[in-house]
């Protein structure tokens, strides 16, 4: 006779019978789940020790390319720039290596270094761009015309132009020696500038800056650099703007520069020049502007080619 006791075991049995089964079951599975990651994993890791070793060798390569250039950059440059003088503007978060290595190989061109002023982060600062502007406007030496423009970044570019280059049709100051110190000595009193002692106006300047800005103004800040260097151009015999990796994206001054035709038509940019190859295009490029070229230099995707004269 089946009574409700036998009912009772025989579920209980059932369910008992499941749950080893699904004990059973799960333990197979997770066992040939966990198999899975760990062979997965030790792929992964075979494929990280890959990647480092190729970025190790990429590294040892670009090591043995920056001493190869190092070392034969004196004799690319030599006697490029004989005779001519180049005053070195730097930004404020342009590299003093990179300025040294550049007075270096300006020197190995045979070319004079007549001094270098620095902009602080306060001649690019948007908040103090109208206080720039007005003091740019009181600074300009008599008998001389500010450009049209009215952003600082322009304006500024016309008075240093006045001020740290010769005029490119007689090769004559186009101020006064004390109007060029006073001029200085009102940018640097208002904070918006550094000079050393005794800079003097030259054929040719190099603008030389860092990377990309960055910050809630980062666009505002790399315009106005941008456009000095551009308008900078317009009052001697040649500029270039060289700048470090980044310098070429959209928050980068050259990156401001490649996007405008008209300021390349003029203005020559060198987006390497945190490199010691890049360091010896900027000289190349100073070259190619005393001839009345420019161009666009160096390893971003908007460069036209790595160095003058190796246009596809």
């Amino acid at each position: 006779m089946i009574t409700l006791r036998y009912h009772i075991v025989s579920i209980t049995a059932v369910f008992l019978a499941l749950a080893v089964g699904v004990v059973l079951g799960s333990t197979a599975i997770s066992g040939r789940l966990l198999s899975g990651l760990s062979d997965e994993k030790n792929t992964l890791a075979q494929q990280v020790n890959d990647l480092q070793n190729d970025r190790n060798a990429l590294n040892a390569k670009l090591t043995e390319a920056d001493e190869f250039a190092t070392s034969v950059g004196p004799l690319a440059v030599k006697e490029r720039l004989t005779d001519r003088t180049v005053v070195i503007v730097t930004t404020a978060d342009a590299r003093p290596a990179d300025r040294d290595a550049l007075t270096g190989l300006l020197k190995a061109a045979s070319a004079t270094v007549t001094g270098e002023v620095q902009l602080t982060d306060a001649f690019a600062d948007p908040s103090r761009g109208d206080q720039l502007r007005d003091l740019v406007a009181r600074l300009q030496p008599a008998g001389s015309q500010l450009p049209t423009a009215v952003d600082p970044g322009t304006r500024a570019g016309g008075l240093f132009g006045t001020l740290l280059l010769l005029n490119p049709t007689n090769n004559q100051p186009q101020a006064t020696a004390d109007e060029m110190a006073s001029a200085l000595s009102g940018l640097t009193n208002a904070g918006f500038v550094k000079a050393t002692s005794g800079v003097k106006p030259a054929q040719l300047a190099i603008v030389l800056t860092g990377g990309a800005a960055i910050g809630d103004s980062a666009a505002d800040r790399a315009s106005t650099v941008a456009r000095f260097a551009t308008q900078l151009d317009r009052s001697g015999a040649g500029v270039v703007l060289a700048g470090a990796n980044g310098s070429a994206n959209g928050t980068g001054a050259i990156g401001v520069v490649r996007a405008d035709t008209a300021a390349t038509s003029i203005l020559s940019t060198v987006d390497n020049s945190d490199t010691p190859a890049g360091q010896v295009v900027v000289v190349m490029a100073l070259r190619e502007q005393l001839e009345g070229r420019s161009g666009r230099y160096g390893v971003a995707g908007n460069a036209e080619a790595s160095s003058p004269g190796t246009q596809g």
